[in-house]
C-alpha cells in the first residue's frame, strides 16, 4: 500500500464498486415499479372491463365472465367469493389470510395457491385489487408476480455480470497503463539520481507521446538546461573574477605600499589613484550583481508600455557630449513610435551600454559615426546600434558576450567586459535574443525583442 499505484487501484476499485452497486439498485428499482406498474394498469383495465359486464348482465352475468376468463391459458387472478368468503368462481384455490378483508389494490405480493395437478408448483406470490359488491360479495381481479420477480432477477444479474466485466476489463487496462506509466516514472527517477550525484548533462526521457510526463519531462529539462547555465555562468563568473580582478587589486596595493615607502611623494595623488582604482571595481562588481540578478529572475521588473523610439532619442541625446568630445558623429533613426511592454529601466541600462561601447571601442575610424536605428515589425521590436570601427573577428563574435571577455586592443581602454553580458541578460529577460553583425564597415548589434503588447 505504499505504492502509488496499489492505492490508486484500490480506492478507483472502491469508487467503482460503489457505483456499480449504485447503478445495480437503480435499474433493478426501477424495472420492478415499471413492471409493477404495468401490471396495476392491466388490472385496472380488467376490472373496468368487468364493471361493464356487471352492469349489462348482473352477478350473473359478472360470474360467467369471470369463469370464462380463468379458464383461458396465462390467464390473470380472478376470484368471486360471496359474503361469508366461500369462493364461487375463479382460478384461485386459497389465499393468504385477511386479503380480501379490504377492498383496494394490495400492492404488496401476497401468496395464493392455483388449481393444479403439480403440488411444487402451487404456491405463487401476485398483487390485485378487491373490490366489493353491494351485497356483499367479493371480487378480486390480480396478476401473478412470480414471473415479474423473475425478470427483475434477470436484469440484476445481467447488470451484475455485465458490470463486473466491466470492472475486470478497466482493473486489467488500467494496470497496463499503470505499469507503462511505472516504467516512465522509473526512467525518470534514475535520470533524477544522475542528476542529484552532479550530471547535470542528464536529461529525463521524453518519449514524443505529448502526454502529461513528456511536459513534465521538457519543462525539467529546461529547468534543468537553465541551472547548467547559470552553474556555468558562475563558474565563468569564479574564473574572470579570478583573473581579471586580480591586476586591479594587485596595482591597487602595488600603489598603495609605494606611497608607503616613498615618503617624499604627494599622498594624495596615491589616494586618488586608489579612489579611482576602487570605482572601477565597484562597478564591474555592480554590474555583476546586476546580471546575476537579472539571469536568476530575482531582480524587480515592472514592464509597462513604453515608446522604445522616444526611449532611444532620450538615451542619444544623453551621450551626444561623449561622442562629440570622442569627435564621432552620434545618429538615431526612429521616425515612428515604437510601443512595447518592457523595463524601461533595463531597456535603457541596454541602450546605454551598447551607445557606450560603440563610442569606446568603434571609434577606430577617421571619421567615426554611431548610428542608433529602432523600428517594429510582426509584434518584435529591433534595437540597433552600429559603428564604422575596426569591428570584430568572426570567431570571436560570440565570445564577447562571456563576462569579462576583452579583446586584446581593447585592454588598453577603460571597461570590465560586462557591457554585453548584461545586454544578453535583460534581452532573454523580454523574451528576446542578440545578434552581433558585420556593418561593413564595422559592428552592428542587433536587439530582438516581443512587443509584448498582445499579452497585455
Amino acid at each position: 500500500m505504499r505504492m502509488t499505484s496499489v492505492r490508486l487501484s484500490a480506492i478507483f476499485l472502491a469508487l467503482f464498486a460503489i457505483f456499480a452497486v449504485v447503478l445495480v439498485v437503480y435499474v433493478t428499482a426501477t424495472a420492478a415499479g415499471i413492471l409493477q406498474q404495468q401490471s396495476r394498469a392491466v388490472i385496472t383495465d380488467e376490472i373496468r372491463e368487468l364493471g361493464g359486464v356487471y352492469a349489462r348482465g348482473g352477478i350473473v352475468g359478472l360470474v360467467r365472465s369471470i369463469d370464462q376468463r380463468s379458464r383461458q391459458p396465462g390467464a390473470s387472478l380472478y376470484l368471486v367469493t360471496d359474503a361469508t368468503g366461500r369462493i364461487l368462481s375463479g382460478n384461485v384455490q386459497s389465499l393468504d389470510p385477511g386479503i380480501l378483508d379490504r377492498a383496494g389494490f394490495i400492492s404488496v405480493p401476497f401468496g395464493y395457491e392455483r388449481f393444479t395437478e403439480d403440488s411444487e408448483d402451487r404456491y405463487h406470490l401476485a398483487v390485485a385489487e378487491v373490490v366489493s359488491l353491494p351485497n356483499g360479495m367479493r371480487i378480486l381481479v390480480g396478476r401473478d408476480t412470480t414471473d415479474l420477480d423473475r425478470i427483475r432477477l434477470v436484469v440484476r444479474d445481467a447488470l451484475v455480470l455485465a458490470l463486473g466485466l466491466m470492472g475486470a476489463g478497466a482493473l486489467f487496462a488500467w494496470l497496463l497503463v499503470g505499469r507503462r506509466a511505472l516504467q516512465r516514472l522509473d526512467l525518470m527517477s534514475r535520470s533524477s539520481r544522475r542528476i542529484l550525484a552532479g550530471d547535470l548533462s542528464e536529461r529525463l526521457p521524453v518519449t514524443g507521446a505529448g502526454d502529461e510526463f513528456d511536459r513534465l519531462s521538457e519543462n525539467m529539462n529546461t529547468l534543468l538546461a537553465r541551472v547548467a547555465l547559470l552553474q556555468e555562468g558562475l563558474r565563468q563568473v569564479s574564473d574572470n573574477i579570478a583573473h581579471d580582478l586580480k591586476t586591479p587589486l594587485t596595482r591597487l596595493r602595488n600603489r598603495a605600499e609605494a606611497a608607503l615607502i616613498d615618503r617624499s611623494s604627494d599622498p594624495r595623488q596615491a589616494l586618488d589613484a586608489a579612489v579611482t582604482e576602487a570605482d572601477q571595481m565597484i562597478r564591474t562588481f555592480d554590474a555583476l550583481l546586476m546580471i546575476g540578478r537579472v539571469e536568476a529572475g530575482s531582480h524587480p521588473v515592472e514592464k509597462v508600455k513604453v515608446d522604445l523610439a522616444a526611449m532611444a532619442a532620450d538615451v542619444a541625446e544623453l551621450y551626444e557630449p561623449v561622442a562629440e568630445e570622442a569627435g564621432a558623429t552620434l545618429s538615431i533613426d526612429a521616425p515612428l513610435p515604437v510601443p512595447a511592454m518592457v523595463s524601461r529601466e533595463l531597456i535603457a541600462q541596454t541602450l546605454a551600454n551598447l551607445i557606450d561601447n560603440a563610442l569606446k571601442y568603434g571609434t577606430g575610424n577617421p571619421a567615426p559615426q554611431v548610428s542608433v536605428r529602432v523600428s517594429a515589425k510582426d509584434g518584435f521590436c529591433r534595437i540597433s546600434v552600429a559603428d564604422n570601427g575596426p569591428g570584430i573577428p568572426d570567431d570571436q563574435k560570440e565570445r564577447v558576450f562571456e563576462r569579462f571577455y576583452r579583446l586584446d586592443r581593447s585592454r588598453t581602454r577603460p571597461g570590465s567586459g560586462l557591457g554585453l553580458s548584461l545586454v544578453q541578460a535583460i534581452a532573454r529577460l523580454h523574451g528576446g535574443r542578440v545578434r552581433i553583425e558585420d556593418a561593413a564597415p564595422g559592428l552592428r548589434v542587433v536587439i530582438d525583442i516581443p512587443d509584448g503588447l498582445a499579452a497585455s
